[in-house]
């Protein structure tokens, strides 16, 4: 049996009435994730435990068959993993986001991607940011895009942070670093606005200003996991193709190959297709291949309706569709299809709501045959509720038959 995890970042979300009361993911054209939904079983699945953040974090540990409550330790260390950062006993990583802050007057949290900052330019800050305020205990590392790294050895675990995501728009003000050990983070994260405010990146020899990445933020933090695999837990050998640094942490953390794809962004622009087919060629020797497409969330953030519904539709028709189109190779597999977590447009941020899902196997007798379009009104529905949500993972490889006959009583 082959598995295959497709699954768009933060594509679920909440009515909006531009779209005639549909959410982007019913509004959108998805005729492959609507044929897998007439033909398979859907439901909706609660990616985030009671007493977390909603993050892509939680949600995809989650997916994955990880109970947050046992495996979660901040962002900042799976991302660490995906670095190739062996984080020592007592070493601390932040998630470091290059931002863009509103600096006069009030402040305020202008973009959190600092206007979406090539890797290229990105690394050039943060590597002169090192240099300025690194040290024996505090280094950067570089990362993908606006998110980067800052390890700290014997650094404030338990300082209270705030994901720059969630704050869009508003005063900083109440959303800094707070509580025990708050103070050394803050004074980083001020000191880097010197270390910015004039750097090449941002402006050009004439002074005149070009990138908004005038601050970093810092959040995220924890030390290093202990992971089971999912060699050990399933007996099963797997990829993650993903352009990120959290998904390929974890991933690294789950034992799984990460797979790197040329053109992978993170961002709209993505190299869909070949995401796609980086998955169909990993299964010709591994048991499961997870992609992932950061996409629609990134429209969320932005709160851009268009786009998400673009982005939506690039997933279903590059991603969804191209596997679907040489799934007849893999003979006996079953496909689940998801979102994360719910960005909602109205929001701009993640909220802890279920998410919808399909399962679809070759086997027929393992399809309901349910929903006869993917969305979050036919999967909520149908009444299925998976929860604990990483219990879908145990029933998607090991115990899926079992499952669907079970709503069928």
């Amino acid at each position: 049996m082959k598995y295959i995890i497709l699954l768009g970042d933060g594509m679920a979300d909440h009515p909006i009435e531009k779209l005639g009361g549909k959410t982007p993911l019913e509004y959108a054209r998805t005729p492959n994730m609507d044929r897998l939904s007439r033909s398979g079983t859907t439901g909706l699945v609660e990616t985030i435990p009671s007493g977390f953040q909603p993050g892509s974090d939680v949600a995809n540990l989650t997916v994955l068959g990880y109970d947050p409550k046992r495996y979660y330790t901040g962002r900042g260390p799976l991302e660490a993993a995906s670095m190739g950062i062996k984080l020592q006993p007592g070493d601390v990583a932040f998630r470091c986001n290059l931002v863009s802050l509103g600096l006069d007057g009030k402040e305020r949290m202008v973009d959190f991607t600092a206007g979406h900052i090539s890797s290229g330019e990105a690394r050039k800050i943060i590597i002169d940011l090192n240099r300025a305020l690194g040290s024996e205990v505090i280094q950067f590392y570089p990362g993908v895009g606006y998110r980067h790294l800052c390890v700290w050895k014997g650094g404030p675990a338990s300082v209270k942070t705030t994901p720059p995501h969630d704050i869009t728009g508003q005063e900083i003000a109440d959303h800094l670093p707070a509580g025990d050990g708050s103070a050394p983070v803050l004074d980083l994260m001020m000191k880097s606005r010197n270390v910015l405010k004039d750097h090449p990146v941002n402006r050009d020899r004439a002074g005149r200003f070009l990138k908004p990445a005038n601050s970093i933020w810092l959040w995220g933090q924890g030390g290093a996991p202990a992971f089971q695999t999912l060699a050990e837990k399933y007996g099963i050998r797997g990829a993650m193709i993903s352009a990120v640094d959290l998904l390929n942490g974890i991933a690294v953390c789950a034992g799984l190959e990460v797979i790197r794809i040329q053109g992978a962004t993170g961002y709209t622009d993505t190299n869909y297709v070949g995401k796609a087919k980086g998955a169909l060629s990993a299964l010709r020797d591994r048991d499961l291949a997870f992609v992932h497409v950061e996409a629609p969330d990134e429209m969320g953030h932005e709160g851009n309706i268009e786009g998400k519904v673009k982005a939506i539709e690039d997933f279903d028709e590059k991603v969804v569709g191209t596997v679907l189109g040489k799934i007849d190779t893999l003979r006996d597999f079953r496909i689940l299809v998801l979102s994360d977590h719910p960005t909602p447009i109205s929001h701009r941020t993640h909220v802890a709501e279920p998410s919808p899902f399909v399962v679809f196997s070759s086997v027929k007798e393992e399809n309901l045959e349910n929903c006869p379009v993917f969305g979050e009104t036919c999967a909520k529905r149908n009444g299925i509720l998976i929860a604990p949500g990483y219990t879908l993972m145990d029933a998607f490889i090991k115990d899926w038959r079992r499952f669907v006959d079970s709503k069928r009583r």
